[in-house]
């Protein structure tokens, strides 16, 4: 990089740094109680109910899995031993190199936006940073940024001209604000071996980079460890808030992580922002998360914000996200399931062991998600270079036959008086537990509706003609005048019970395992 280059860049940083970004005031301050008067998420995310998402960035450039920017410090794991083999060791390659040898060069975000608006999406989030603290953006408060360096592109900005000119709303996830303690293992060492005691590069200074590829950047914009350490030990989860022993965050680096959320909102005015935070970020140890939660909705009518872990009145401060999971029954107010094809970022073990959710998996999730007043957003893993595999488009072009058929049961619906029935409504619920929901039966049914009709979702294909749905029974005062299967416009003969709705399914049903719709009327 040329001297002139460097000192432009320094200058525009610094410049930045010293302005900062001004909180757009209006209707909501940034404080629980004022934010709480958002009261509900929009309409339209109550419509849309199927978003996907690019979870894309520098830590996929290994396709060797999650959290590669901290456990390729972790000496003996996976992505340590991995990175020996790609990239080398730590104390000279570092997370660093993996973002200067990213390039996306076959990325066309056109082209997954066009397939994943088929495929039902009525939404789109692209990823804004992980906890790796990269910029995917020309971002004015972090130099390491996605146009400085790696594919040296607006990723942001390329995504969502790709996904507004589809008529898809736009989001952005920050996941930014756990840099501070999640790359703690980059200030490590190895124990043993022929480097042991040789320190990694996450305490480097600038002038560590003279000749390197990365000279006139400082190493601490990106790895945030010039601070004391959190304590020995500690829970992952009570230091997940900031709790434990945790290093507690500087009122710099607080402010910072609002500079660039707000600088992210100003450019894109994104209809939607998923903080992958418990309650707000950085809450409680600073008021800088709710700050850009303020600045959003005071900036973009209709917004939508996420965090994960609300409680009570935060509930309606934010739209409650739940990683990988589902509550036990259907909620007052719209929430958000988030999860993923296979791994969060791209792995390449995971694709060569067929490890991906079927088609029928994601449908089935979103059904019972939709039936109890949520969403689904599901990430679609993409390559280094900016591509989804054979396999990932094989589960989504499935997913697009199956909603061209039933998305009327879909989209606009609403939760009905019950979300549904059978054994699996008994099935534990939580963060992190979808593994933990037993296969659906013959007899799961889940329930929406929509202008005057009652969908039946049939979870698993019924191993008889008949299928008996118990919350229609004699003592229900709905009344039944049909009922049809989406996708096959004859009339089905029909008799209510003591025991239930008594429907005779059509011969010939599509193969498959894929859940059907009964239409009742």
């Amino acid at each position: 990089m040329k001297k002139w280059m460097i000192v432009l860049l320094i200058s525009r940083h610094l410049v930045a740094a010293a302005q900062g970004e001004q909180m757009m005031t209006g209707l909501y301050e940034p404080s629980w109680e004022s934010l709480a008067r958002r009261g509900s998420a929009p309409g339209w995310f109550r419509d849309a109910k199927f978003g996907i998402w690019a979870h894309w960035g520098p830590q996929c450039q290994p396709e060797a899995g999650d959290w590669y920017g901290r456990n390729m410090y972790m000496e003996g794991s996976r992505q340590y031993r991995h990175h020996l083999q790609h990239y080398g060791h730590p104390s000279v390659a570092g997370f660093k190199e993996v973002i200067g040898a990213w390039k996306a060069d076959e990325w066309n975000p056109d082209r997954l936006l066009e397939l994943y608006r088929r495929a039902g999406a009525r939404y789109f989030l692209a990823m804004g940073n992980h906890h790796d603290n990269f910029d995917l953006w020309d971002s004015k408060h972090q130099p390491w940024n996605s146009m400085n360096m790696g594919p040296r592109r607006d990723i942001l900005d390329e995504w969502a001209t790709a996904a507004r000119a589809r008529g898809l709303f736009f989001g952005v996830s920050i996941h930014s604000a756990h840099a501070w303690t999640w790359y703690e293992t980059a200030r490590g060492a190895d124990k043993n071996g022929p480097l042991a005691g040789a320190p990694y590069d996450g305490l480097l200074s600038p002038d560590d980079g003279k000749g390197a590829w990365w000279e006139g950047y400082d190493p601490n914009d990106l790895y945030a460890q010039q601070h004391p350490p959190s304590a020995p030990g500690g829970n992952d989860e009570a230091r997940w808030e900031w709790a434990d022993g945790a290093a507690i965050p500087s009122e710099e680096y607080c402010r910072n992580f609002f500079d660039r959320t707000a600088d992210m909102i100003n450019r894109y005015r994104p209809d939607l922002v998923y903080f992958d935070d418990y309650h707000a970020p950085l809450w409680p140890v600073s008021d800088q998360g709710l700050r850009a939660v303020a600045h959003l909705y005071n900036s973009v009518d209709s917004a939508v914000a996420f965090a994960k872990m609300l409680a009570g009145e935060e509930k309606k401060a934010l739209t409650w996200d739940v990683e990988k999971g589902a509550p036990p029954d259907a909620q007052p107010l719209p929430w958000q399931t988030c999860s993923c094809l296979g791994g969060w970022h791209y792995d390449r073990e995971l694709y060569l062991r067929d490890g991906y959710k079927s088609a029928r998996d994601v449908i089935q999730m979103l059904i019972d998600i939709v039936s109890k007043n949520g969403n689904l957003l599901l990430s679609v893993p993409l390559r280094a270079n900016g591509t989804i595999d054979e396999k990932e488009e094989a589960i989504l072009e499935e997913i697009a036959a199956w909603m061209e058929v039933n998305g009327q049961a879909i989209h606009d619906s609403r939760p009905w008086s019950v979300f549904g029935e059978g054994p699996s409504t008994r099935a534990n619920a939580g963060i992190i537990n979808e593994r933990q929901r037993p296969a659906y039966t013959p007899e799961d049914i889940r329930f929406t509706a929509r202008a005057g009709i009652l969908y039946a979702h049939l979870m698993a294909p019924p191993d008889r003609g008949q299928v008996l749905v118990k919350s229609l029974s004699k003592d229900n005062p709905r009344r039944v005048r049909s009922v049809t299967l989406l996708g096959n416009n004859q009339q089905l003969n029909f008799k209510r019970t003591r025991e239930g709705l008594l429907v005779n399914l059509p011969g010939g049903l599509p193969g498959g395992s894929l859940p059907l719709v009964l239409a009742i009327r």
